[in-house]
């Protein structure tokens, strides 16, 4: 089997990319492992919401008009059911169920090894996003053995966690809601350093234009941008729709950063919840480049040593709206441009022989 562009990955990245491919003509087909697209979303804890308003959660060509959200922040399965209708409004070619087991280079491209068979393919983009594999601290694995450990993405909400007192490390905007949540039923302690909090009147009074500034003040191309694209790999994404104000008074114990097991344990806590985020999931491509992160390297997501691999989806890819749902449709834009463009310059060549 071969088509011209391979997307690897049916989350928001993935069919963002295919909506442009359409658009442009060029035959392609998106891959997703799971068994129904936006299923990662459905996965999470049952109060989940986004962390971006409506008005800035949607892909390009489908607004979410029809809505229910909640206080203005989509619910994760109403995310999930926008994410197949979309695929479903556009007639996106997701193949679901189909892991990429092995990438390798061709004459003309590239042999996409998969668990339903080869492809081959003229490009290929990745599209699985940086939050593939949880990630937890290697001290973790020294823990007393008593204590129940899990990942955040394995949190469900406080009637599945143990009596007793939880640590919740991460004070990112995940851990940061999951010990405000717990605080209801639980003693419970914050650990981690947190990001900045941008406060909810900023959506509510400057939504437009604080959307306009960090979508097209802070990208790669100026020199703040390039500031905030090296703390944000260093230290996080901001606090959004929640603040330590907020999780402290709700009663929550705040500790400092863990610097292995004996900090863990000093809360004496029956559960602890890994909020430390996840890393890129690129087993399957061993010899790829990696940059800041764990991402591999790349100019505006060409990546710069393997011509014809493209990324979509990662966090500050471009801009500090990269990674987020309302950014990634520009992205996904001009890397399919840029597909297009070497399809012609190509056809161009060959017919002037």
């Amino acid at each position: 089997m071969s088509v011209d562009t391979i997307v690897i990955g049916a989350g928001q990245a993935g069919l963002a990319t295919g909506h442009h491919l359409a658009k442009q003509g060029i035959s392609f087909e998106i891959l997703e492992a799971g068994q129904r697209i936006g299923q990662s979303w459905r996965d999470r804890w049952k109060s989940l919401r986004l962390f971006t308003p409506v008005q800035y959660s949607a892909l390009p060509g489908m607004s979410h008009s029809n809505s229910h959200s909640d206080k203005g922040y989509l619910r994760k399965d109403e995310f999930a059911d926008y994410l197949e209708e979309y695929a479903s409004q556009f007639e996106l070619p997701v193949r679901l169920g189909v892991r990429v087991e092995r990438l390798t280079r061709t004459a003309d491209g590239f042999e996409v090894v998969t668990s339903a068979g080869s492809i081959n393919a003229h490009n290929v983009v990745l599209a699985t996003g940086p939050n593939a594999l949880p990630h937890i601290p290697a001290f973790a694995a020294t823990i007393d053995p008593s204590i129940t450990q899990l990942h955040s993405s394995e949190y469900v909400d406080p009637a599945s966690i143990p009596d007793g007192n939880v640590l919740v490390v991460g004070a990112g905007t995940s851990g940061a809601e999951i010990a405000l949540e717990l605080a209801a039923t639980h003693r419970v302690t914050l650990a981690g350093r947190p990001t900045a909090h941008i406060p909810d009147p900023v959506f509510t009074y400057a939504g437009a234009a604080y959307w306009a500034f960090i979508s097209s003040v802070l990208t790669v191309k100026t020199p703040i941008g390039r500031r905030v694209a090296k703390a944000f790999h260093a230290s996080g994404a901001p606090l959004i729709r929640i603040s330590m104000k907020q999780v402290e008074s709700a009663g929550v114990s705040r500790k400092p950063r863990l610097m292995g097991a004996a900090d863990a344990e000093s809360s004496a806590p029956t559960t602890i919840i890994w909020a430390t985020g996840f890393t890129p999931d690129l087993s399957w491509l061993p010899d790829l480049p990696l940059g800041p992160g764990g991402y591999p390297t790349s100019v505006r997501g060409e990546v710069t040593d393997v011509p014809g691999l493209f990324l979509v989806g990662m966090p500050f890819q471009f801009g500090l709206t990269s990674g987020l749902i309302g950014g990634v449709g520009r992205d996904a834009e001009w890397i399919v441009k840029r597909i297009a463009h070497t399809r012609h310059a190509e056809r161009s060549t060959v017919n002037t022989l």
